[in-house]
């Protein structure tokens, strides 16, 4: 909140800006040096500061946020803080890309006939009858395609026998 206009109220009462200043807990040193119109160092340098950020924001599309524009400005050789770059992203309304929430896209049916147990929960080992019932964990499986093991998204080759 800016209290100088109120000084300067004051003062044009015919008030004192020492007591003004005093009430409202700011030195007369700042209230005369905004008066003057003069730009701290501090926001000069807020100023260069703020540009580089937008650079780097626009050079990320818009992805990243305070700890990665700050991760970028220190490889850079700028040595700021972290939470310094991240008030004045705040200020000036440049946000990092969060990740969109989970969405669940298979609802099950409650209403749906629920599917016959074929095996009745048996999963025994049973040498007389080999080949007749066949399990798998599809989370595990390993696809087998043209001598290539598909893990993952890619392809690995294995020897001929396995």
């Amino acid at each position: 909140m800016n209290v100088y206009p109120f000084i300067e109220a004051e003062k044009a009462q015919q008030r004192s800006v020492k007591r003004a200043c005093e009430l409202l807990e700011v030195s007369r040193a700042a209230y005369y040096a905004h008066r003057a119109g003069s730009v701290s160092a501090r926001r000069l340098v807020d100023e260069q500061l703020t540009e580089q950020i937008r650079q780097a924001h626009e050079g990320s599309k818009g992805r990243y946020g305070a700890p990665r524009i700050h991760a970028q400005l220190r490889r850079d050789g700028h040595r700021h803080a972290r939470k310094r770059v991240a008030r004045l992203m705040r200020e000036h309304g440049l946000y990092g890309r969060t990740p969109r929430r989970f969405k669940r896209t298979t609802i099950p049916d409650p209403t749906a006939a629920t599917r016959v147990d074929l095996i009745r929960r048996d999963f025994s080992v049973n040498a007389a009858a080999v080949n007749r019932r066949w399990c798998g964990d599809i989370e595990r499986h390993e696809a087998l395609w043209n001598r290539a093991v598909v893990k993952g998204h890619r392809l690995q080759p294995v020897a001929a026998g396995r």
